[in-house]
């Protein structure tokens, strides 16, 4: 049988999720609970604790508990990164998710510091350098108005990037189309990607940068971006509040059987 905090939590839950409390209504204070029968004020704040944590509500003093916007954004699989939206265009990655989600953007709603750094050794193995090489580290927080949405660190060696538009921290993309276009016009033209993702709890500089709610998880994505010739030109690491996020990819299934026949 569940204790009673969870009975409570999933109560609130469901009358969340049906509508019941619209996005940015306030749930009754905890005493209100407590004199309406639902428990304890520790019943009831376990409950609220529990909501927060599964990111459907969000606490914060002089504002109580809040219910949260429960549409995430779409964040993109392969799409994000169809060459005609930075190559022709100039809806880099984060654009193009918000354009998805319809939803509206500034491109400071960027912003970045670049500094020269000594490759940490995830950094060096996937760019085949011996730990401790200097790379340009591009660090990046994006929001959506003031609400930071995720972060996104891509290092690069130095002698693809050196004197472009990539080295400089003025806050949006690195000019029209951003970084890959610059790799394109720099010549190394992105070709093949791979993305991994881990599901983690915050560190404490991570909540605190990204304003998530105690218990919060995230989302750390690590992205190679490599040229026709396997050359690696960006190495990413990103995090991603998770409840702020949809991940959504849609491809072509293959066939590695009916390849391998063919040829």
């Amino acid at each position: 049988m569940a204790p009673k905090w969870r009975e409570l939590a999933d109560r609130l839950a469901e009358q969340i999720k049906n509508g019941d409390y619209a996005p940015g209504q306030q749930l009754p204070h905890i005493r209100d609970l407590v004199e309406a029968g639902e428990g304890s004020k520790s019943t009831v704040h376990a409950a609220y604790k529990a909501l927060e944590a599964e990111g459907l509500v969000a606490s914060s003093r002089g504002h109580g508990t809040v219910v949260r916007e429960q549409a995430p954004l779409k964040r993109l699989g392969i799409a994000r990164y169809d060459k005609a939206k930075w190559r022709d265009g100039d809806e880099v990655a984060f654009i193009a998710d918000r354009v998805a989600s319809g939803r509206s953007y500034r491109r400071n709603e960027q912003t970045q510091t670049v500094s020269r750094v000594k490759a940490p050794a995830l950094v060096a193995e996937a760019h085949g350098l011996p730990e401790g090489a200097e790379v340009y580290a591009r660090a990046r927080v994006v929001k959506e108005g003031a609400q930071p949405t995720h972060t996104l660190t891509s290092y690069y060696r130095p002698e693809h990037v050196e004197g472009t538009r990539i080295v400089d921290p003025t806050p949006g993309p690195a000019g029209r189309g951003g970084g890959f276009r610059v790799l394109y016009d720099a010549g190394y033209e992105i070709d093949h990607m791979k993305e991994e993702l881990f599901a983690r709890a915050a560190s404490a500089d991570e909540a605190q940068l990204l304003q998530l709610s105690p218990g919060e998880w995230v989302v750390e994505l690590h992205r190679t971006t490599y040229t026709a010739d396997g050359t690696v030109v960006e190495f990413a690491i990103g995090v991603h509040a998770a409840t702020r996020f949809a991940w959504a990819y849609d491809f072509k299934v293959p066939d590695s059987a009916r390849t391998e026949g063919d040829t």
